[in-house]
C-alpha cells in the first residue's frame, strides 16, 4: 500500500494533508525517514512511525448508521445523494460499501464496510442473518396476515418468500407492526404487504442478527461498531 493512502486512512487527514507531514521528515519506515508519498509499505509487518509514535494497523472500518430517508444505498450515483456522501474522508478514504440495500425511503440500520468477507457473511442466504422492521401499514393487518407471512407468501413476480415473522403492535385503519426477515429480496417488505392486500406508509429497520440500532444516533449520523458489536454480527443466528 501507498505510504499516503496508509496514513490517510489512518486519520492522519486527507492525501494533501499527508504529503505536507512527508515532507517535514516525521514519518519513518523500519527507522528510515520516507518523504516520497508513492513509497509502497507493508503495514502489517512493518514499523511505521509518526514523530516517534508507533502508527497501528487498522485495515478495515465497520460503521453503524441510522440511514435517512432520500438517500440511496451506493458507492456512488450522479443524480441521489448516496449513504457514503454522508461519511467524513477519514471513512471515505477506506472505500466502504454499504452492507446491502434499504430502499430510497426506508430509514434505519445500515452497516458499512471495506471488509469483503464480513459483507458476503452477512448478506449469504446460507447464514440466515435475519434483519427486523417496524413500518406504518396503510390497512387493517391481521393475525390471518401473520399465519401467512409464517408460512410465506407470493409476491407480484411468483417468488414465494421463506417464512417470516409478523408482530401486529397496533391494528386499526394504519397498522402499526414489527416484521422479521431472513432474506432481502428487492423491496420484499413492500411486496409482502401488497401480496395480502396492504401498502407499507413508512418502514425502518432497527436490527440486524443480535445488534440493535443505536437510539443515540440521529437520522444520517453513523459510528464505529465496537469489537463486541461486531462478534455479535458474527454469531450464528439458530
Amino acid at each position: 500500500m501507498r505510504i499516503d493512502k496508509f496514513l490517510a486512512n489512518m486519520g492522519f487527514g486527507s492525501r494533501k494533508d499527508v504529503k505536507k507531514l512527508l515532507k517535514t521528515g516525521a514519518v519513518r519506515v523500519q527507522g528510515q525517514p520516507i518523504k516520497d508519498p508513492s513509497t509502497h509499505v507493508e503495514p502489517e509487518s512493518e514499523s511505521i512511525t509518526v514523530y516517534g509514535e508507533e502508527v497501528e494497523y487498522k485495515p478495515y472500518v465497520y460503521l453503524m448508521m441510522n440511514k435517512p430517508k432520500g438517500v440511496i444505498c451506493a458507492t456512488e450515483d450522479l443524480e441521489h445523494e448516496t449513504v457514503i456522501d454522508l461519511l467524513g474522508e477519514e471513512e471515505r478514504h477506506y472505500e466502504p460499501s454499504p452492507v446491502g440495500r434499504l430502499d430510497k425511503d426506508t430509514v434505519g440500520l445500515l452497516l458499512i464496510t471495506n471488509d469483503g468477507k464480513f459483507n458476503h457473511w452477512l448478506m449469504s442466504p446460507k447464514h440466515h442473518v435475519p434483519k427486523t422492521y417496524r413500518a406504518l401499514v396503510e390497512g387493517h393487518v391481521t393475525e390471518e396476515d401473520v399465519g401467512a407471512f409464517s408460512h410465506g407468501v407470493v409476491l407480484d413476480d411468483g417468488y414465494v418468500t421463506k417464512p417470516a415473522t409478523l408482530h401486529i403492535l397496533e391494528a386499526g385503519a394504519r397498522s402499526h407492526i414489527e416484521l422479521i426477515l431472513t432474506e432481502g429480496k428487492f423491496h420484499q417488505v413492500k411486496r409482502m404487504f401488497q401480496a395480502v392486500g396492504k401498502r407499507v406508509l413508512e418502514l425502518e429497520r432497527i436490527k440486524i442478527g443480535n445488534l440493535l440500532l443505536d437510539p443515540e444516533l440521529a437520522r444520517g449520523e453513523y459510528r464505529e461498531l465496537t469489537k463486541e458489536e461486531i462478534a455479535l454480527l458474527l454469531e450464528k443466528n439458530e
